[in-house]
């Protein structure tokens, strides 16, 4: 709580990197309900414009070594719940 943390996603690739790469993120709340996503990544970062992560979420990645990280800022005990990376490379998925 308080500090930053950081939601590690690693994946591997048949087909090479290129700007279609897309990551989503989505988190749905320990007490259950509808997953959102809360992040997306098309050759830059899109954090959510909305939500309880606004203005939280920030691109720690890096698509090119395989990372699709994200690092929450002031992560909070409510924040708890199941955080979903997704990567897809064109025509690998």
């Amino acid at each position: 709580v308080g500090e930053q943390a950081l939601l590690k996603c690693s994946f591997k690739s048949s087909s090479p990197i290129t700007e279609n790469l897309l990551v989503d993120w989505t988190y749905r709340p320990l007490t259950g309900g509808q997953m959102e996503r809360i992040f997306h990544y098309q050759s830059i970062p899109y954090p959510t414009a909305s939500g309880k992560f606004k203005g939280r979420i920030f691109w720690a990645g890096n698509v090119a070594n395989g990372d699709a990280s994200i690092a929450i800022q002031s992560p909070a005990l409510s924040d708890n719940g199941t955080f979903i990376c997704s990567v897809k490379n064109p025509p690998d998925v």
